[in-house]
């Protein structure tokens, strides 16, 4: 059998060995194996392990597609997360100060996508195996919230309702303060029996429900706080995966922004940023999807002792803010999606706008946008990575940019 010296880990966490993917595989560690048409060594032979190896503490790993390295040691974790920001930054040029990355303990994730399907006789509520679109069930998941996990059972019986043999459903769950948010998508279509059939869940841990799209019942408000504000997010909202995270990611902000009087925040959301930041200075919320917006206002409407928020729902995207729009600010809140934020990065250079809160879930995204704020005259102060999706490939960042 070939054996391969595993190089380094890829962004999502496969073992890189001389053109060969190994999944569960650990830099300097040692597989046997055939790898197949792909490149890829899905059953290979481990024969010499990392001193960074240590036994999954889930006993869905391996099945479950959720988490992909749950075998490396959290100091091992941590230091990676750091070095995949400082490698991405560094295919750019760039250089920084970048911190120790802050993790989100286990059993601490609040925001969760279920898939649910259904046989004659069962229903299982759960996530994708790896590589497949197979549907396990967790009940022992390490990473999920307990309140999640104790309500794993009223989420098999509303995948009993909602899916067909044929057809899988996807179910968003967020828990708020007051029981879980969940919105259904691809269910069957409601009908008045089926109606009075998913009002026996009320009274349960489900705060609100949410049927295609069409609100059937909320027996109580599921509010998250931003600061001193309470905000209710639209149905299948987004929210930042961990409290913890979140907090990590705000302090960040409010670091950078500490002595500003008025903030830009774009891509606001709900207001994870703005309204915490309101505490201190006037902040103009501009966001793309109207009812983000709407809850965003609603909160700070709701608050005490904050100063004034705006809002404007807008395609950053397609219209980003101009130099004049943004010259009055004193500092930018960028928070983009996956992709980025290229276009309104851009706005900003030209701008007369001297300090960014940059966030991002994409290192790689990440470093094209800096680089255009690096080409401008700004300087990268520091990165601060976060890691909300512990025992997995992904990490996000907070990192301050001054003229």
């Amino acid at each position: 059998m070939t054996e391969h010296r595993v190089e380094r880990l890829g962004i999502e966490g496969d073992g890189l060995a001389a053109g060969v993917r190994i999944p569960f595989s650990l830099p300097g560690e040692v597989w046997s194996g055939e790898p197949d048409a792909d490149g890829r060594l899905a059953d290979g032979v481990l024969v010499t392990p990392s001193d960074v190896r240590v036994k999954a503490r889930c006993r869905h790993f391996g099945s479950c597609g959720g988490c992909s390295l749950q075998h490396a040691g959290d100091g091992f974790l941590a230091e990676w997360k750091a070095d995949v920001v400082r490698r991405a930054l560094g295919a750019h040029g760039l250089e920084t100060e970048i911190r120790p990355a802050l993790s989100s303990p286990p059993a601490s994730r609040r925001r969760a996508v279920f898939t649910g399907v259904r046989t004659r006789k069962t229903a299982t509520t759960g996530f994708h195996a790896r590589r497949s679109d197979t549907v396990v069930a967790v009940p022992d998941c390490q990473v999920l919230r307990p309140e999640i996990m104790e309500a794993l059972p009223v989420l098999d019986g509303l995948t009993r309702m909602a899916a067909t043999r044929t057809r899988a459903v996807r179910m968003s769950v967020l828990l708020s303060p007051v029981g879980l948010d969940v919105s259904v998508e691809d269910a069957r279509e409601l009908d008045v029996d089926l109606r009075a059939r998913l009002g026996t869940f009320a009274g349960g841990p489900v705060a609100r429900l949410v049927w295609n799209g069409e609100p059937v019942w909320q027996e109580r408000a599921p509010f998250q706080e931003f600061g001193a504000a309470r905000v209710v997010p639209p149905p299948g909202g987004f929210l930042q995966a961990t409290a913890e995270g979140e907090a990590a990611l705000v302090e960040a902000v409010l670091d950078i922004a500490w002595d500003a009087r008025r903030v830009v925040d774009l891509f606001a959301g709900c207001g994870t940023f703005s309204l915490p930041l309101a505490a201190r200075a006037e902040v103009h919320a501009v966001e793309g999807l109207k009812a983000s917006i709407r809850a965003l206002d609603a909160g700070w409407r709701g608050a005490t002792g904050l100063k004034r928020v705006t809002t404007e729902v807008r395609d950053l995207f397609r219209r980003p803010l101009l130099e004049a729009e943004l010259d009055g600010f004193d500092v930018a809140v960028v928070d983009p999606p996956r992709a980025g934020a290229q276009a309104q990065v851009e706005r900003i250079a030209a701008s007369k706008l001297g300090r960014v809160a940059m966030v991002s879930c994409d290192p790689v995204s990440f470093a094209r946008d800096a680089k255009i704020l690096v080409v401008a005259g700004f300087e990268i102060r520091w990165v601060q990575p976060v890691d909300q999706f512990i025992w997995t490939g992904h990490v996000e960042m907070v990192a301050e940019f001054v003229r």
